[in-house]
C-alpha cells in the first residue's frame, strides 16, 4: 500500500499534534497537582508546629482537615493519633493510631509507637486491646535507647489495667 506524500504528511501531523495535546494537558493537571501537595503540606507543618507548641485544640483542627484530604496517610494519622490523645480525644486517637498500624503493619517493630498505641487504649478504656499491645511489648523486650523507663512503663499500664478488670 503506498500512501501519498500529503497523507503521511497528514500522519505526522496528526501525531504531533497528539503529543503536544498531551503534554499540554499532562502540565495542567500536573499544576493542580502541586498545588494540592503545597496546600496539605502547609497544613501539615501548621498542625505539627502546634502539636510541639502544645496547642493540640487547634492542631486538632488542622489534623481534621487533613484527614478529609489523605484518609490514607500513615503520617497524618499518626500525628492526628498523638494530636487527638493529648486533647483528650482518647477514642478518637485509638481510632487514627489502628488505621496507621492498618496502613503500615510494620510498626509494631515501633517500640515508641506500641506504647503509645497502648497508653491511648488504656485512656480509651479498651482494656483488652491495650493488654494485648502492652504483652507484645512487654514480650518483646524492646528497650529504646531514647526512653531506658520503656519496660518499667509497660509494666506500670499493665498493672493498671489489673486492677480496673
Amino acid at each position: 500500500m503506498n500512501l501519498k506524500e500529503s497523507t503521511r504528511k497528514y500522519i505526522l501531523l496528526g501525531a504531533v499534534l497528539f503529543i503536544i495535546v498531551g503534554l499540554v494537558a499532562a502540565k495542567v493537571l500536573a499544576k493542580g497537582q502541586d498545588t494540592q501537595f503545597t496546600t496539605e503540606d502547609v497544613l501539615y507543618q501548621q498542625a505539627a508546629q502546634m502539636y510541639n507548641e502544645g496547642n493540640y485544640s487547634d492542631a486538632l483542627v488542622f489534623t481534621n482537615e487533613l484527614l478529609l484530604a489523605q484518609p490514607k496517610s500513615e503520617a497524618v494519622n499518626y500525628l492526628g493519633g498523638l494530636v487527638a490523645a493529648n486533647a483528650g480525644e482518647y477514642q478518637q486517637a485509638a481510632v487514627l493510631l489502628q488505621k496507621t498500624l492498618d496502613i503500615n503493619p510494620y510498626k509494631v517493630e515501633d517500640a515508641m509507637f506500641m506504647l503509645q498505641f497502648g497508653e491511648v487504649l488504656v485512656s480509651a478504656e479498651r482494656h483488652e486491646d491495650a493488654k494485648t499491645v502492652l504483652v507484645r511489648c512487654q514480650e518483646s523486650a524492646w528497650t529504646p535507647e531514647e526512653f531506658p523507663e520503656y519496660q518499667n512503663r509497660v509494666a506500670e499500664l499493665l498493672a493498671q489495667i489489673e486492677t480496673i478488670q
